[in-house]
C-alpha cells in the first residue's frame, strides 16, 4: 500500500454500538467516509435509522439492529444478522456507554454494577460475538471507547472511571489473546468530547467542564472531528503494528 491507501477502509465492513447517536453515530460516519460498510447496533430504532440514512448518504451500505449490549445472548444474534446482510465484520468500534455522575457514597449499588455491565461487561459479549470469526480470517480491528478516565481519577465519577479503566486492561488483555491471529486492540482515550447533546450545556455552563479545560495544554474541550483522526487510524490497515495501546485523544490532558 502506498500513501492514504494505508488508510482506506474499501470493502470492509464495521460494526458500531451504540450507533444511534453521538459519538458512535459520527464514528459510524466517518468509517463509512473511508470506505466502509456499516453496521449499527443500539437500543433506539429511531435513532439508528437516522444514522443509517447519513452512512448511505455517502454511498455505502447500512444495516440496522436493535440489541442491548448487555444481553449476550442478543450480541451473538445481532453479529449474526449483520453477518447475514454484510458477509463479516472487519472492525468492531465498541462505542455503547453510559454514566452516572455521582459519589461513590451515593451511587446505588444497582447503578454502579448497571455501568460496569453497559461499559465492560457489554464490550466483552459484543467481542466474543464479533472475534471468532475475526480471529478464524486472521484479520480484525478491535476499537473501545474509553477515556481520560481510563487512566485516572475524578470525584463523582467512581463508577464510569472504573468502567473505563477496566475497559482499557480488557482491551490489552484482548491484543494478547488475539494478536497472533492477526487482530489488533486498542482504546481510544477521549477527552469531554463537544457534540450535540452537550454543546449548549458546555456554552452555557463551562464552569462545569473548567476542570478539563484548565488542565489541557491545548486549552480547550474536544471536537468530534478530533476524534476521528483517531479512530480511522486504529480502524485501519496502517494501524497494523499497534495493539493493546490506549491512545488518548485529549489536548495534553494526560501528559502531566
Amino acid at each position: 500500500m502506498k500513501g492514504v491507501e494505508r488508510f482506506a477502509l474499501t470493502g470492509q465492513v464495521a460494526l458500531v454500538t451504540g450507533g444511534g447517536g453521538g459519538l458512535g453515530a459520527a464514528g459510524a460516519l466517518a468509517l463509512a467516509e473511508a470506505g466502509a460498510d456499516i453496521a449499527l447496533v443500539a437500543r433506539n430504532r429511531a435513532k439508528l435509522e437516522a444514522a443509517a440514512k447519513a452512512v448511505e448518504a455517502t454511498g455505502r451500505r447500512a444495516v440496522v439492529v436493535e440489541a442491548d449490549v448487555s444481553d449476550p445472548a442478543a450480541m451473538v444474534e445481532a453479529a449474526s444478522q449483520v453477518v447475514r446482510a454484510m458477509g463479516r465484520v472487519d472492525i468492531l468500534f465498541n462505542n455503547a456507554g453510559i454514566t452516572n455522575p455521582q459519589s461513590l457514597l451515593d451511587i446505588a449499588p444497582e447503578d454502579f454494577a448497571r455501568v460496569l455491565e453497559v461499559n465492560v461487561t457489554g464490550a466483552f459479549h459484543t467481542i466474543r460475538a464479533v472475534a471468532p470469526a475475526m480471529i478464524e480470517r486472521g484479520y480484525g480491528r478491535i476499537i473501545n471507547m474509553g477515556s481520560i478516565l481510563s487512566g485516572r481519577g475524578m470525584a463523582n465519577r467512581g463508577a464510569y472511571c472504573a468502567s473505563k479503566a477496566g475497559l482499557a486492561n480488557l482491551g490489552a488483555a484482548c491484543a494478547f489473546e488475539f494478536g497472533g491471529a492477526g487482530v489488533t486492540v486498542n482504546t481510544l482515550g477521549a477527552t469531554v468530547i463537544v457534540t450535540d447533546l452537550n454543546r449548549e450545556l458546555v456554552r452555557t455552563q463551562p464552569q462545569l467542564y473548567a476542570r478539563v479545560v484548565d488542565r489541557t495544554p491545548l486549552g480547550r474541550l474536544g471536537e468530534i472531528e478530533d476524534l476521528m483522526g483517531a479512530l480511522l487510524f486504529l480502524a485501519s490497515p496502517a494501524s497494523g503494528f499497534v495493539t493493546g495501546q490506549t491512545l488518548f485523544v485529549d489536548g495534553g490532558y494526560t501528559a502531566g
